[in-house]
């Protein structure tokens, strides 16, 4: 992973600082348009990204959890948050599958996609998420972003589960049913 001593015109992976929230809010904006580019459920980051941004901080400082930034010359081109997640004990999975780090959120600026830096993302969000214990990575794709599925196959992702969506072709109307 670059480090802290890495020349100007190499990103490096860092903790994310206060000074960086601008940045990983860009980022955030441009998650959420290009996920609702891709499926009608996503609302509009200029509804979202600010409110979204500001739970997940609180989330990752109450799980566990960091925020990574790809940093060029003192700009945020990527980011990634992740956090321990625990389904507490459950009847049909066993502890390794019920407490596990969770990838919540990871972009790259578009004009630095395709460089490698999501792996170097998910490995610093990975080495951070072990020294909690956890023996599990697990991340939410959307089915369209393939490109995304890609590259998650690439470190190493496997399917792990499925969620489909159908829409309810005739819905009844309330107190009718």
């Amino acid at each position: 992973m670059p480090s802290e001593t890495q020349p100007n015109d190499e990103p490096m992976i860092r903790l994310y600082r206060p000074d960086d929230y601008a940045g990983v809010l860009r980022g955030m904006h441009d998650l959420q348009d290009h996920e609702r580019a891709l499926h009608p459920s996503r609302r509009p980051a200029a509804e979202v990204a600010e409110p979204y941004l500001q739970r997940l901080l609180q989330r990752v400082a109450e799980r566990s959890g960091a925020i990574f930034v790809a940093d060029h010359q003192g700009a945020v081109i990527g980011f990634i948050a992740c956090y321990v997640k625990n389904e507490g004990p459950s009847l049909i999975e066993t502890e390794e599958f019920s407490r596990y780090g969770y990838v919540s959120d990871l972009d790259i600026a578009a004009e630095w996609r395709g460089r490698g830096l999501a792996q170097l993302l998910l490995a610093a969000a990975e080495r951070h998420l072990a020294q909690s214990g956890v023996t599990r990575l697990r991340i939410g794709v959307l089915a369209a972003n393939v490109a995304a599925q890609r590259a998650y196959a690439r470190y190493g992702f496997v399917p792990y589960a499925k969620e489909l969506d159908k829409p309810i072709a005739s819905p009844l109307p309330p107190g009718e049913g």
